[in-house]
């Protein structure tokens, strides 16, 4: 009896190894089988050029700390486009009031706004108009399909041909620039002026 023992448990030592090992194999398998699938990486979403707000018949004005006007912008209908942060307007009015009186009124059938509203696009029937406060300033105005204004910078560009007023005179070019704090216009194209004798 105490022979049989021993030797089961000779064979139990031998083979308890490869049991084990055989169960744990098992084991793992089962497990590995069993495991929830690991999520594919998805790639990241980048935002299309998509209206994420809208406002239709808007107004929208800005003051300084002290409540004086400084800037109104109306149109038809505004889009905000969240990728390029831009604003979209249609029949669009912009009114910009400066600190020594003068006004600046901008129009046009479509215009396209930076965020802060120092660069803006005027497409179709574009027009900006600048008064001054002084008597001896004459109204200056800008007239074509197409001007890019740079609030901040005083500027006024367009690549498309323009027609530029400046109380009696008129001139027209195929693109210019015009820099309002320098008083320089640079005319580039087909220029053609008519200069009004001073009274």
């Amino acid at each position: 009896m105490k022979s049989r023992l021993r030797r089961l448990m000779d064979l139990s030592s031998i083979y308890l190894p490869v049991i084990l090992m055989g169960l744990l194999t098992l084991g793992t398998w089962w497990l590995v089988r069993n495991a929830p699938k690991p999520q594919i990486a998805r790639e990241a979403v980048v935002p299309g050029h998509e209206v994420d707000y809208y406002m239709k018949d808007f107004s929208v004005r800005s003051f300084d700390g002290t409540g004086v006007l400084t800037s109104e912008i109306l149109g038809s209908k505004m889009r905000h486009y969240m990728d390029t942060d831009t604003l979209e307007i249609d029949t669009a009015t912009m009114r910009s009031m400066r600190l020594d009186g003068s006004t600046t009124v901008a129009t046009a059938d479509r215009a396209l706004s930076n965020a802060d509203g120092s660069e803006v696009q005027l497409f179709g029937n574009a027009k900006v108009v600048r008064n001054s406060n002084k008597p001896d300033v004459p109204q200056m105005e800008f007239r074509g399909e197409f001007l890019h204004a740079f609030v901040n910078e005083e500027r006024v560009s367009s690549n498309k041909p323009v027609e530029i007023i400046r109380g009696k005179d008129r001139f027209t070019a195929d693109s210019m620039v015009f820099n309002n704090i320098t008083q320089v216009a640079e005319l580039k194209g087909r220029v053609k002026g008519v200069l009004q004798p001073a009274r």
